[in-house]
């Protein structure tokens, strides 16, 4: 199975399913003396973890990390990470009623094509339980780029949105289960989830991502420019369809007179349309983005599907499911954006040599 590695330098291997005995990653290229604190790691996969509110998935772990090789006395060694998050609280007879159906939406019938079998219980690999994966990796390379800081925070569910004008509390972000640094509209956007819930549907939502104290000149050109990562990055992460940097989709209303990043003498820019990134390449001012993430697929309610005799049928979700997964998602588009920037970091490392 290709598509398991995510990197060139700073290299991210995983493996794994839902259902399985344990997931769990090997990391390459992490420079040696990288200070591990377990703690923060711990801590970053707690923000992923199924069962964390009353919005999420009820299914129980705790996604404790079993690190085996590349740390020796609280350092990294210069040589593989290997480790593992070991399934404790698999449930998986409730998907034995899909074991010949096929999920509308899911990733049931592609991989059915694609591979001549799938693991029916709770999706195997293309199962969001993979991401714990990314966390972990996402974490080393915080503690790596320790100078550069990664805010991922919810601004919109379903029709609910964030005004970036109402004035933002990073604090508060940790304080509610939806992860939105404003009081009022994480009430709003949990009282939807909720709402959504009892419906027996789902629904999707938007985050956005702040990167700080990156340096001018990040990236590489061409097919490799530091945006066209991230929105890769992004892109590989379940349920997202929409990723935009800078004013995005927005640039296309604009006249350049508008649009233009004109420079201060220090070199920062009055204005931040290029959302950091000017030629694929970071020119030193925040970076910001936004990711966009559909309904979850399986709904508490009847679908009209077919079974893999193309027969139809009609079939309901059972078992635990998040009703909205973008709470659980800031702490993996964190992740990911942190094992972008680690890469491009080591690579601009080797260029200046």
């Amino acid at each position: 199975m290709a598509g398991n590695t995510f990197g060139n330098l700073f290299k991210l291997t995983t493996f794994g399913e839902s259902h399985g005995e344990a997931l769990g990653g090997i990391l390459e290229g992490c420079p040696t003396g990288v200070s591990i604190d377990e703690n923060f790691i711990a801590d970053e996969l707690a923000r992923r973890k199924p069962g964390q509110s009353a919005i999420t998935t009820q299914r129980k772990e705790q996604d404790k990390v079993h690190f085996y090789s590349g740390i020796f006395e609280g350092k990294t060694t210069g040589t593989p990470i290997g480790f593992v998050i070991y399934n404790t609280n698999q449930k998986s007879k409730d998907y034995d009623h899909i074991k010949s159906v096929y999920r509308p939406s899911h990733a049931d019938f592609t991989y059915d094509k694609k591979y001549g079998i799938r693991d029916y219980r709770g999706g195997g690999r293309s199962s969001a339980r993979e991401t714990a994966c990314r966390v972990v990796g996402g974490a080393i390379a915080k503690l790596y780029l320790k100078n550069i800081s990664f805010f991922a925070y919810t601004t919109q569910v379903g029709s609910i949105q964030l005004d970036a004008n109402e004035g933002l509390n990073r604090e508060e972000r940790e304080k509610n289960p939806v992860r939105v640094p404003h009081a009022q509209k994480a009430m709003e956007m949990e009282r939807l989830i909720k709402k959504i819930r009892k419906e027996g549907d789902t629904i999707g939502g938007i985050v956005a991502c702040e990167i700080k104290g990156l340096p001018a000149g990040l990236g590489e050109p061409v097919f490799d420019k530091l945006h066209a990562q991230l929105g890769k990055a992004m892109l590989s992460i379940n349920a997202v369809k929409g990723f935009e940097i800078g004013s995005g989709f927005a640039a296309a209303t604009m006249r350049g007179s508008e649009h233009n990043d004109l420079f201060n003498t220090d070199l920062s820019t009055q204005t931040n349309y290029s959302g950091g990134v000017q030629g694929g390449i970071s020119n030193g001012m925040p970076i910001h983005f936004r990711v966009a993430f559909k309904p979850v697929a399986t709904l508490m309610q009847k679908q009209n599907t077919v079974d893999t005799n193309q027969k139809a049928v009609v079939m309901q979700g059972k078992g635990r499911h998040d009703p909205c997964v973008v709470p659980r998602a800031v702490p993996i588009i964190e992740a990911m954006a942190a094992l972008v920037v680690a890469d491009f970091d080591l690579l601009q490392k080797r260029f200046t040599k």
